[in-house]
């Protein structure tokens, strides 16, 4: 079958096979190209098909030499039909830990139910015994609550007043984009309340729960979760926002888990991670404009990072030292270099002139899409769009539970 990119908004609905694995392969390459990592033998990373899951479980497979065990919801591929992307990240990802005799399975399910928490002990205990690492990086519109059986869906909305800005509008298939004005309305006490229920930290807290009752966790046992915090251009719809209401609920997570478990020699940690181009993220009104000024400016300091850089760094230089970069929140600040003061000055100077007729000389709306397409397999110069291809691209060791 021939795949195509078919595009509505922010939501790339096809992916390509054979594009996402190279782009894994990519990913295992950075890594092993640098030096070797320590900190890590045994890790669960829930959320690990796209983004800074995927990166951060390629970075301790393949820079740490750990086992990994890794938990998403992926679309499997139908006869007519490709999967989602991260179906194929996860097969790229078990192919190229099996070349290498690495340890490596993915269990496709709900990780906010019990059930997927369940079997993932089950696999542990089957397999590896205990875990040394968590990396909580789940990213879904949707939870349902694993006791209660309620439905709750996440709105990104600012809080309290409406929010006038801009956004930049792309026809991605076609290289084309303007800069547009947006007005938003401000959140409902129920958005703001389902928005933590889906984002916020609860469900880190039942995961560390049900490893810890099991005892299926080491003795120096880390743990994770991710936030974002950007600038003052993007705080009202982020940090200010609902979403900002959901990462404050991580960090309350992240002191029950200290409380409960911290004379345990257990260690739970937020990191305020760069902007990226994500599934995620594309989808968050302002901060696509925002990011594409950021990435032009930071290529032309040199710091700019992607996915797979940026993890790599955080392993390396953070997550397994004491000697760590934080804030007055305890937070592992990992956007240094988004927020260096000079990066900032010329960010806000574009923002402040930035339209339709100036947006790609002041903007990398060139790389911004590049990296969308790439998302989904697409925009390689190493595949063949126009070959048929198998899309089913299945592991023997992939699991469904």
């Amino acid at each position: 079958m021939v795949i195509k990119p078919r595009i509505r908004g922010f939501i790339c609905t096809t992916a390509h096979p054979i594009g996402c694995i190279k782009n894994v392969e990519d990913q295992v390459s950075y890594v092993e190209n640098r030096p070797s990592l320590q900190g890590a033998s045994n890790a669960l990373v829930v959320g690990c098909s796209t983004g800074y899951g995927l990166a951060s479980r390629i970075a301790v497979a393949f820079g740490c030499h750990a086992n990994t065990l890794g938990v998403s919801l992926e679309k499997e591929p139908e006869e007519r039909r490709p999967g989602s992307a991260g179906w194929y990240n996860n097969v790229g990802f078990e192919r190229s830990a099996a070349q290498r005799g690495l340890y490596a399975r993915t269990l496709n399910g709900d990780a906010f139910s019990s059930a997927v928490k369940r079997q993932v002990i089950t696999r542990i205990q089957a397999d590896i015994q205990t875990i040394d690492l968590l990396v909580y990086s789940l990213a879904s519109p949707v939870r349902v609550h694993p006791v209660s059986g309620e439905m709750f869906r996440s709105s990104i909305k600012p809080i309290g007043s409406p929010l006038s800005s801009r956004t930049v509008k792309l026809d991605i298939l076609r290289g084309k984009c303007e800069v547009e004005n947006i007005d938003l309305q401000p959140a409902s006490d129920e958005e703001i309340s389902a928005t933590i229920q889906v984002m916020g930290g609860e469900d880190w807290v039942l995961w560390v729960d049900a490893l810890q009752e099991a005892g299926v966790l080491s003795s120096n046992f880390k743990t994770v979760a991710y936030t974002y915090l950007g600038n003052e251009l993007t705080w009202p719809i982020y940090r200010g926002g609902t979403l900002g209401k959901a990462k404050e609920d991580l960090d309350r997570a992240r002191d029950e888990i200290n409380t409960k478990y911290g004379g345990s020699g257990v260690e739970a940690m937020i990191a305020v991670l760069k902007a990226v181009v994500t599934q995620a993220s594309t989808a968050i009104p302002v901060v696509p404009l925002y990011f594409s000024i950021l990435f032009k400016v930071m290529k032309e300091h040199g710091t700019h990072e992607d996915c797979i850089a940026h993890m790599y760094r955080m392993f390396s230089d953070q997550i397994f030292r004491s000697d760590r970069r934080v804030d007055d929140a305890g937070r592992v600040r990992m956007d240094n270099l988004e927020l260096d003061a000079d990066v900032q000055a010329e960010v806000k100077k574009s923002w402040e002139t930035i339209d339709s007729s100036n947006v790609q000389e002041l903007a990398d709306i060139t790389g911004f899409q590049s990296d969308f397409l790439k998302l989904f397999g697409f925009g390689r110069s190493d595949v063949d769009y126009e070959s048929d291809v198998d899309l089913q691209q299945r592991t023997a060791d992939q699991s469904t539970p």
